[in-house]
């Protein structure tokens, strides 16, 4: 798996808001999960907001346990 830089916390949650149903937040967070968003367009919607929630929160980390920045 490659290694991602950690990312900014309110980089990662706007990302979230704008673009969750497509992954891109897990995406640049580097984990290898991120089509199955796209695929269901963020479980329409609930596992978006989870995620948003879950990085507000701190409670998200890089894929690799890195907590964001």
């Amino acid at each position: 798996m490659e290694q991602k830089q950690p990312q900014s916390k309110m980089t990662m949650a706007l990302v979230c808001f704008f673009l969750g149903s497509f992954g891109v937040h897990r995406l640049m967070m580097g984990y290898s999960n991120w089509w199955l968003m796209l695929v269901t367009f963020g479980g329409f919607g609930l596992w978006t907001l989870y995620d948003f929630v879950m990085i507000l929160t701190g409670k998200m980390t890089m894929a690799d346990g890195t907590a964001l920045a």
